[in-house]
């Protein structure tokens, strides 16, 4: 049987009120890093073509492919229209007095239509995402290849308002776990596991260290997805708010061995919805579990998606998944703060 869902008070509309943002890679939400360069004015506009090629013979700039040699004068009414990167000011010979025949040091005539060099600074690495595409662009040209659901989705609009409406409806199902957990006098924590392509609860559990101090919700609900697939190690009978149900495509517990080996490793493909930022242990569950995406309320202190680790981009881990945080943030505050009534939270 599917677990029922209690209604949370309020409506779906209230899901205008929360914005689900990705928890993204370091590289990707870490500031633009600036290295100092020199740059030369081009004088004569009818040479820059031929600037270009010597100068990529001389310094070619490895490493930074990202940066267009060439920049429009961003000074209104300079005498010269165009500024090309000469050099890494680390590249430059070591001369005290910089000059473009210093830092040119070859047949003076192939440099004619460059003016004097200057400092500037520039990104040192390709732009990931349109805030540090645009940050980058402040300082030189730069390319930039755009993942358009990373930049949607850090304007809060990747989910439409029916995915919302859904993960309202998911993310409640958790929080009414989470205080059933609370007037259990454990931890108020809730988490559903979702399959979101039949748009259904597979499993439903919350904090349940009284009975085993490794049984945090996430890993609880992991269990119980397991059990949904004749598997499982732990029994939560006890706790009439932990549950599972099965696919109406598989009604019997049973699984056979050569099904088994035909089915998807645990929780491949399935969503969770999780009232707090899940720990260290519970993360490497999920990434062994093989979650699909991970959406929670609330931060934690020593949460591993996002805030003190991101344990889901780790680039030497054979399986990485999408998290986002927000979801009913206020609500799931409201759970783990240890002075709020329940009254108040439903």
């Amino acid at each position: 049987m599917e677990p029922q869902m209690k209604r949370w008070k309020g409506s779906l509309c209230d899901a205008d009120s929360w914005v689900a943002y990705p928890v993204l890679s370091d590289e990707q939400s870490q500031d633009v890093e600036l290295v100092e360069a020199f740059a030369a004015p081009i004088i004569n506009k009818k040479e820059t073509s031929r600037l270009i090629r010597e100068l990529n013979g001389l310094y070619p700039l490895n490493g930074l492919p990202h940066l267009k040699r060439v920049r429009a004068c961003r000074e209104k009414g300079s005498s010269h229209p165009l500024e090309v990167l000469v050099c890494l000011v680390s590249e430059a010979p070591d001369v005290k007095l910089v000059s473009i025949d210093s830092l040119l040091s070859s047949d003076g005539a192939k440099w004619e239509g460059l003016g004097e060099p200057f400092v500037v600074k520039i990104p040192a690495r390709p732009p990931l995402t349109r805030p540090q595409f645009e940050l980058a662009s402040q300082h030189w040209a730069t390319s930039f290849h755009e993942d358009k659901q990373v930049t949607v989705a850090l304007r809060g609009e990747l989910f439409t308002p029916r995915q919302k409406a859904t993960m309202h409806m998911y993310m409640t199902s958790a929080l009414t776990a989470g205080i059933a957990a609370m007037k259990l006098g454990m931890e108020a924590v809730g988490a559903v596991i979702v399959d979101p392509e039949e748009e259904r609860i597979v499993a439903v559990g919350h904090d349940c260290r009284g009975h085993h101090p490794l049984h945090h919700a996430v890993m609880v609900c992991i269990d119980l997805v397991a059990r949904s697939q004749g598997g499982g190690c732990y029994c939560f009978d006890s706790y009439s708010d932990c549950r599972f149900s099965l696919s109406d495509s598989n009604p019997s517990q049973k699984v056979s061995d050569s099904e088994a080996g035909t089915r998807p490793y645990i929780c491949t493909g399935y969503d969770l919805y999780v009232t707090r930022e899940p720990c260290v242990m519970c993360t490497m569950a999920l990434v062994h579990s093989r979650i699909g995406r991970v959406f929670y309320g609330s931060a934690s202190a020593d949460g591993a998606l996002g805030t003190k680790f991101k344990i889901h981009s780790q680039k030497d881990l054979n399986h990485r998944f999408e998290v986002y945080r927000g979801v009913l943030r206020k609500q799931c505050e409201d759970l783990n703060s240890a002075d709020t009534p329940i009254k108040n939270v439903i």
